[in-house]
């Protein structure tokens, strides 16, 4: 059992050497490997660079995009005749042809219709012209009333700027009279004393305008007595 045991262990040990050792190939063959590099002979490539490229469009192994018109277009371009390719089949559909055309009116007008367009561009651009001389000739006339209201504005404004610091200045001396002392303007105290000065204000107006229409009235009876005393 013991025996069995270190000869186990004894090959175990032998194989792990034989892992760690490097690999080191033999001097015949890396010089093997040398010759035949060094004699190598490729077989030739079978191309036929003198006639013309001509794919076989029988062949499934030919790209679809050397069966087409355009590679067609392409060969006869270069190789004429000898591509192989009817130079009756190259030309354009009706429809494709039609297409051209438009392409061709859209992005290459004639003579004719690039004068027509600028006619019609110069004729707009003069219409725009003659619209704003005659604002700018309107305009020009009403320059005059608008002065004339500006300065009306400017001096109602203003009269309304003088009449509003008067207002304000008596508002403040009535302040100093009434508390002793001058007053801030954004003080509660002087805010309830102005809307008590405009009650009274509004009452004064109104006890005005029913005595002038009691007035109006009395002078009306007195001018129906005297009518009725002259009849």
């Amino acid at each position: 059992m013991a025996a069995s045991v270190v000869g186990r262990s004894a090959l175990w040990t032998r194989g792990f050497v034989k892992r760690l050792r490097p690999s080191t190939p033999s001097p015949l063959a890396a010089c093997g490997t040398i010759l035949r590099v060094a004699f190598y002979n490729p077989r030739p490539l079978k191309l036929n660079l003198k006639d013309p490229y001509i794919p076989d469009r029988d062949s499934e192994r030919t790209p679809e995009w050397q069966k087409s018109r355009e590679f067609d277009r392409k060969l006869y371009g270069r190789h004429g005749s000898l591509s192989g390719v009817d130079a009756a089949v190259l030309w354009p559909t009706p429809e494709k042809l039609e297409k051209i055309e438009a392409e061709e009116r859209e992005w290459q007008p004639t003579l004719e219709a690039m004068q027509k367009t600028i006619e019609l561009r110069e004729r707009e651009l003069e219409k725009k012209r003659q619209a704003r001389a005659k604002l700018v000739a309107a305009n020009m006339e009403k320059m005059p009333k608008m002065v004339e209201d500006w300065r009306q504005e400017a001096r109602k404004l203003k009269a309304k700027q003088r009449e509003e610091k008067a207002r304000r200045e008596h508002l403040l001396a009535e302040a100093k009279e009434r508390f002793g002392y001058a007053l801030d303007p954004r003080s509660p105290k002087f805010q309830e004393m102005v809307k008590e000065i405009e009650k009274e204000e509004k009452r004064k107006k109104k006890l005005l305008k029913r005595m002038k229409e009691n007035s109006k009235g009395e002078a009306a009876s007195t001018d129906v007595k005297q009518a009725m005393q002259s009849t």
